[in-house]
């Protein structure tokens, strides 16, 4: 039977790939990837697995609606895919964390083949680790969203993660002071291009998709 993977590799160091994520890469005989702006990040961190690969690089526009997107690459993966052949789909991050997989997953649950998910590290889950700071100890509660904070929910937990900060980041902050949490910025995480800021101004100066900030009741 034909099968479909669909791997999170962390967010950017290449030693965060899961070694069932690269067995599951290293057995396709097709590897897709997201690009936006015709990058692909997914691409840069697992390319020297993949150099003996079909690669298959899909355009989603990030912050656009992609629904009708989906469908098609759907079909266009029901029709590459030949009996006993295997393909995967890159994601960053982990695939059933705010990602496109998710979206295309339920489109190709239409087609007749094998649909596995295997779980990647998450960005704030690495942020954590690299911060050395807690998400959440016993009897917390721990807030993740995306882009923008409730703050009804704020006022009910110990610990939050906002991804996507960059957009909101001024409403962000304003509102993590006001319910008295400290707070860090995590930008591109485990990446080359990867920065950490404490301070407001620094934060508020700083425009990336990939970042994310770590909050923590004081």
């Amino acid at each position: 039977m034909r099968k479909f993977y669909g791997v999170g590799i962390g967010p950017g160091d290449k030693e965060l790939i899961t070694l069932k994520g690269y067995n599951a890469i290293r057995s396709s005989d097709y590897v897709l990837m997201p690009k936006s702006k015709g990058k692909s990040t997914a691409g840069s961190i697992v390319s020297e697995y993949i150099e003996d690969k079909t690669i298959i690089e899909l355009e989603f526009p990030m912050g656009e609606d992609n629904k009708q997107r989906y469908k098609k690459v759907a079909s266009q993966i029901d029709d590459i895919l030949g009996e006993e052949q295997q393909a995967v789909f890159l994601t960053l991050g982990d695939p059933m964390t705010y990602s496109t997989y998710m979206y295309l997953m339920l489109e190709l649950k239409n087609y007749d083949m094998d649909i596995e998910t295997i779980p990647g590290i998450t960005s704030f889950g690495a942020s954590a680790s690299r911060l050395n700071t807690p998400l959440t100890l016993k009897d917390e509660s721990f807030y993740l969203c995306d882009g923008e904070v409730d703050e009804e929910i704020l006022k009910k937990v110990d610990s939050i993660c906002i991804l996507k900060a960059n957009k909101h980041k001024e409403d962000i902050i304003s509102k993590l002071e006001k319910e008295g949490f400290s707070y860090t910025y995590v930008k591109r995480c485990t990446q080359e291009e990867e920065k950490i800021l404490y301070d407001k101004e620094e934060i508020l100066k700083e425009n990336d998709y990939m970042s994310l900030i770590i909050g923590r009741r004081k």
